[in-house]
C-alpha cells in the first residue's frame, strides 16, 4: 500500500498521467464516482521523495466535458485519501495580445461565469467562506519558483474568467472579458477552486495559454484540435516542472487555507 499523499495534481485537457507506477484506487464519495479512479504512486527528485495522487479532471479518455465533470466528488475524494494540498494545472485562453500560446500564467484572482454547476458543500446553514482571495499564496508561490525552471518565467498574477462551456467563446464575449480587464478565459477552473476552500485545502493553478481567444484575434477563431495540440507540446515540460514544485513543498502549512472553516461546519463530516 502506497503512503498516504498529502499533495494531489489535477490535471486538465491533454494531462491524463504524471506517475511512472501508480497504485489506482476507487474511492466513493457521498457525492458520487470522481472522474477516474485516483492514482498515487512515490516519485524522487532529487534528494527528494514523496507520494502525490494524481486525478485527470475530465477522466482518463476525456469523458467529461467542463460542465459535467463531479466537482464535489474529485475534491472530495482526494481529501479522503490524505489530500491537503492541489496544484491544478488548466489550458486556457489569453484575452489579452501580448498573452499568446505558450505563456505560462499564475492567477491570482477569478470570476466566475458559470451557471448550473453545483458550487458549494453547504446545503443548509449560515455558512459563507470567505473567498476574496481565491488560490493558496503559499502555493502560488511555489508555483512561480518552480515552473520557471523549465519555462520562461511565468506571469505573476491574472485574472481568470471561468465559463460554462462546452462552446468556446463568440468574439463579442470575449472581447467583452478583455474589457473587463480579465486576462484568461477557461471553463473548470470553477467550483473547483472554491470546493477546495471548503475543504479547507491548499489550491492554485497552472495556466497554459492556448490560443488567443475569439475576439482577440480577429483573423482565426478558437479550434479544439489546435487547443489540444499546443497543451500537448507543453505537457512534457510542464510535467517536469511540477515535479520541481512538489519537491520543493512542505507538509506544514503556514497558509489560512486550513482555518478557512473556523467557526463554520460542514453538513457532512469532513474525511
Amino acid at each position: 500500500m502506497t503512503e498516504s499523499p498529502d499533495i494531489a495534481i489535477i490535471g486538465g485537457s491533454g494531462f491524463y498521467t504524471f506517475l511512472d507506477d501508480p497504485q489506482d484506487i476507487d474511492v466513493e464519495t457521498p457525492f458520487g464516482s470522481p472522474s477516474a479512479p485516483i492514482a498515487t504512486g512515490t516519485f524522487t527528485h532529487g534528494d527528494t521523495s514523496r507520494t502525490v495522487a494524481f486525478l485527470p479532471r475530465h477522466g482518463r479518455g476525456h469523458e467529461f466535458p467542463a460542465h459535467r465533470v463531479n466537482y464535489r466528488a474529485n475534491m472530495w475524494a482526494l481529501r479522503s485519501l490524505g489530500v491537503r494540498q492541489i496544484l491544478a494545472p488548466c489550458a486556457v485562453g489569453g484575452l489579452t495580445a501580448n498573452l499568446g500560446p505558450g505563456s505560462l500564467v499564475v492567477p491570482d484572482q477569478l470570476v466566475d461565469r458559470t451557471y448550473g454547476r453545483a458550487q458549494t458543500y453547504f446545503d443548509r446553514g449560515a455558512c459563507h467562506v470567505s473567498f476574496a482571495d481565491p488560490y493558496c499564496p503559499r502555493l502560488r508561490t511555489a508555483l512561480l519558483d518552480g515552473l520557471a525552471d523549465d519555462h520562461e518565467p511565468p506571469v505573476d498574477g491574472g485574472t481568470m474568467a471561468v465559463i460554462e462551456g462546452p462552446r468556446f467563446s463568440t468574439r463579442a464575449e470575449s472581447q467583452w472579458y478583455a474589457a473587463q480587464g480579465w486576462d484568461l478565459v477557461n471553463m473548470t477552473g470553477q467550483p473547483e477552486a472554491i470546493l477546495a476552500r471548503e475543504l479547507e485545502l491548499c489550491y492554485a493553478t497552472a495556466a497554459l495559454v492556448t490560443d488567443l481567444d475569439a475576439g482577440i484575434d480577429s483573423t482565426r477563431a478558437v479550434d479544439q484540435s489546435e487547443v489540444f495540440r499546443v497543451f500537448a507540446e507543453h505537457t512534457d515540460k510542464l510535467k517536469s516542472s511540477l515535479r520541481t514544485v512538489i519537491a520543493s513543498l512542505s507538509s506544514e502549512r503556514s497558509c489560512s487555507c486550513s482555518q478557512a472553516l473556523a467557526e463554520m461546519t460542514l453538513p457532512l463530516e469532513l474525511p
